[in-house]
Order: structure tokens, then sequence, then C-alpha cells
């Protein structure tokens, strides 16, 4: 899974490399195998935020920084292209990730798709597993949410800084990482894509995924 996640994201032509940061020796081994890069990093590091951030610290040529977790085999190029859209417009956000169009039949009450709204600039106003916003007219239709997706880009500089943050409250209520730079008081631009990709989240999305048919376009 975390070769697939690798080789698709080296074929998004605007990346300049592509590091498999791991403290698994069986993962390292699998990437050497392919001769992709990969560094590995302390078993003491608590988040993927922070194994990211151990490698970024030793590239300190590069601007922006992707954190692509090894569960998403079937990312396409053009996704990661849309992740870093504002740094490429000139933006340069601190942090930015990736959000698609929420199913509001399955996911809307359901804790396991992580919702997210925006200000009208696109920056993420909050994230939750409960269902957000509060429907006060239940005929509403096309409620301003969007599933997020756990793909992240940030300001190398600011990727350094964010992991030395404290955790919040929020973030330990949620479980959800991105909280802490929100409550800090730091903004998170959400872009958008098209693209619903099938994220191995559990047992079941393995299953799914013997079985699905993969696309990078």
């Amino acid at each position: 899974m975390i070769q697939m996640t690798y080789e698709n994201a080296c074929r998004c032509e605007i990346l300049s490399k592509v590091v498999v940061a791991t403290d698994s020796e069986e993962i390292a081994s699998v990437i050497k195998t392919i001769d992709g890069n990969v560094e590995m990093t302390s078993s003491d590091l608590k988040t993927g935020s922070d194994r990211v951030a151990a490698v970024a610290a030793k590239y300190p040529d590069m601007d922006v920084i992707i954190n692509l977790q090894g569960d998403e085999p079937f990312i396409k190029p053009k996704m990661l292209e849309q992740l870093v859209s504002p740094y490429l417009n000139g933006e340069n956000p601190e942090m930015a990730t990736l959000a698609y169009e929420l199913n509001m039949q399955t996911e809307f009450n359901s804790p396991g798709a992580v919702k997210v709204i925006t200000d009208i600039n696109g920056n993420a106003i909050y994230f939750s597993r409960s269902p957000i916003p509060y429907p006060r007219d239940p005929s509403q239709k096309n409620l301003p949410v969007y599933h997020h997706m756990g793909l992240y880009a940030y300001q190398r500089d600011f990727l350094l800084e964010y992991t030395k943050l404290p955790q919040t409250p929020l973030e330990k209520a949620e479980a959800l990482e991105q909280l802490r730079a929100i409550e800090h008081g730091h903004k998170i631009r959400v872009s958008l894509t098209e693209v619903r990709p099938l994220e191995i989240n559990d047992p079941e999305d393995l299953v799914k995924a013997q079985d699905f048919k993969y696309s990078a376009d």
C-alpha cells in the first residue's frame, strides 16, 4: 500500500522530491527495493506531522512540504496539484488541506467522516466528526460542508513551528490534529477537488481496495 502511495506521488510532476518517512525497517526495505527515497525516523515521534517535520528539517532548501499518509494508495497526481494550488498561485498559506463533496446521506452523521466548514475565503473555520453545521431548517439542501481528506501542505518553516505547539482542548476532544493550528490562531486553506478517492481507514476499505480500478487521470 505504501509502495503504491509513493509511486503515485512520484507521478506528480510538480513535486521536486518524494520521501517516505518511517520508523519501520520493513517499510524502508520495500521502498529501497524500488530505488525509492526513504528516511528513518524515531519511533518516539507521536504524530505523522512530527515524522514529516523531522525529515523536513533536513531539507532547508524546500519551501513547501506535503504530508501524504501511507494509507492513500489511490492518490492522484491531480489531487496533489490541487492541494498546493494556493502556493502555485502565490498565496503562500501557512497550511493547506484538501476536501471534496460530502455524501449527506451516508456521511453527514458518521464520526468516521471528518467534516470541514470554511469562511468565504476558503479558510477552515472548524473540522469535526459531528454533523456541522446544524441544519436549523431540515429542508435546507446543499449545506456548506465538505468531506475533509487528511492530506496537508505546509510552509516548511511553519511546519517546524507547528509541531512544537502544545496540544489544544478541541484537538484532544475530536482527536483531530489539525485543530491545533486553528486553536493557536493559524489559518488552514482548504482546496477543493472533484475527485473522491478510496481511502483505507479500516479492514472493510482494504477489502474494497482489492477490486478497485485505479486511474491516474
